[in-house]
């Protein structure tokens, strides 16, 4: 096989060491040496090593990414002499024998000299901290639904209702009755009098709902979990402030990406940063799609399809595309909930949300490469696209409820 690389270096990486196998390609007789030394995670042994690969002339240094371990050696290694790699371990897995940390350094090095790896996607600087920032505000997110839940939860416990009316606890009208519970208030009338807006058309159901037995332990309980909830929405609200800061070069991007249909300011920020904005990055939309995971899988032979399963993707774009793809697929009149509904019939609404993320990374990816917003082809799409089949469903639809169809072309105004 050939060797693209004679001098290539693997790394294998863990919390308080790394092995690294230098390998140098022999020549006629000479024989291929592979040296394996092993090096500390501290920063100035990181440096030590960088500066010991740099007087081995090694032109390609390949590291599995395990963990978050990866991320010192890779920070401080960057440098144009030394053309760093980040594999997938599922990418790299050694065959099947003996496992050893210096065997798996060796096996890096010696699939980065012949060629036989593929980069990772890690985005610069100013994308790293944007990524950072919009991770911790969806973790944190996350966190204060299911302090929401436990809420939910413990109001089940007290015999009180609420969510079987309000769909939001602790909206304006939610919290008030919430905290006149936690202050003492257990007279379910003057607590059903307490919504506000259009909840007060609800306040028969109300007043049955908010009749149970809040006892002094469920005040302490209940108080407990509105001020966690409040703290993790003032930290959500502090990172977002953070984020808009971050966001100033990427404004344009982001105004692209929300003019497509069920993308929120949220997922545009998020997709930016687990992308880059820069499409340059991926060679196709067919690229992007495959890297988020939201391509068909191929595992062929014998001439039988035995799955296409999509790939494991970036998961907190994945995240963000499915809420997406569900805004879109609910809205009205747009090429998305056309698509939907057709693939939601014939191949079940799981398969068919992943096809419009699928559709919406094709988009941001052309809009991105462009420039231009999105321009929705329209709900009639598919059936522009093939009206003898259209007009054939539906008078198979009609005739199939017993009627007979004649048609007759509309007359033209003159």
């Amino acid at each position: 096989m050939e060797v693209i690389h004679p001098r290539c270096a693997g790394i294998d990486i863990s919390k308080k060491d790394a092995k690294v196998c230098v390998r140098i390609q022999g020549r006629g007789t000479r024989p291929t040496e592979a040296m394996v030394t092993t090096w500390g995670a501290m920063t100035g042994q990181i440096l030590d090593l960088k500066e010991h690969l740099l007087n081995e002339r090694v032109s390609l240094v390949v590291m599995e990414a395990t963990a978050d371990y990866w991320r010192p050696f890779y920070y401080l290694l960057e440098d144009e002499a030394l053309n760093l790699v980040l594999v997938n371990a599922r990418d790299a897995r050694n065959v099947p024998g003996r496992k050893t940390d210096v065997s798996d350094a060796a096996w890096l090095a010696d699939l980065g000299a012949h060629g036989l790896v593929r980069a990772s996607f890690v985005p610069p600087p100013p994308i790293r901290e944007l990524r950072d920032l919009t991770r911790a505000r969806t973790v944190i997110t996350r966190e204060r639904t299911r302090e929401i839940q436990r809420l939910e939860k413990l109001l089940e416990d007290a015999c009180i209702k609420l969510s079987s009316v309000a769909s939001d606890i602790t909206g304006v009208s939610g919290r008030l009755m919430l905290q006149a519970l936690i202050g003492g208030q257990n007279d379910p009338v003057v607590l059903a009098d307490l919504a506000q807006r259009r909840m007060r058309s609800k306040i028969p159901e109300l007043t049955d709902a908010l009749t149970g037995r809040f006892s002094s332990h469920h005040r302490y309980m209940a108080e407990l979990y509105l001020h966690r909830i409040d703290a993790h929405t003032a930290d959500i609200e502090d990172l977002s402030a953070r984020i808009e800061e971050a966001m100033e070069p990427f404004r344009l991007a982001r105004e692209l990406l929300i003019s497509i249909p069920g993308f929120s300011t949220t997922v545009a920020e998020i997709f930016i940063a687990e992308t880059g904005a820069d499409m340059t990055v991926f060679p196709t939309a067919g690229h992007l799609a495959s890297w988020a995971g939201t391509s068909p899988g191929s595992n062929e032979s014998a001439g039988r399809v035995k799955s296409t399963k999509t790939r494991p993707g970036n998961r907190y774009l994945k995240g963000a595309l499915g809420i997406a793809a569900l805004s879109a697929a609910r809205s009205k009149n747009t090429y998305f909930s056309a698509k939907y509904g057709r693939l939601a019939a014939r191949r079940g609404p799981s398969k068919a949300l992943v096809a419009i993320e699928h559709a919406m990374l094709t988009a941001a990816w052309n809009m991105l490469t462009t420039g231009e917003l999105y321009k929705d082809p329209g709900a009639d799409y598919f059936t522009r696209q093939a009206p003898a089949k259209a007009k054939a469903r539906a008078i198979g639809q009609l005739e199939s409820l017993g009627y007979q169809v004649i048609l007759e072309p509309l007359q033209q105004a003159g």
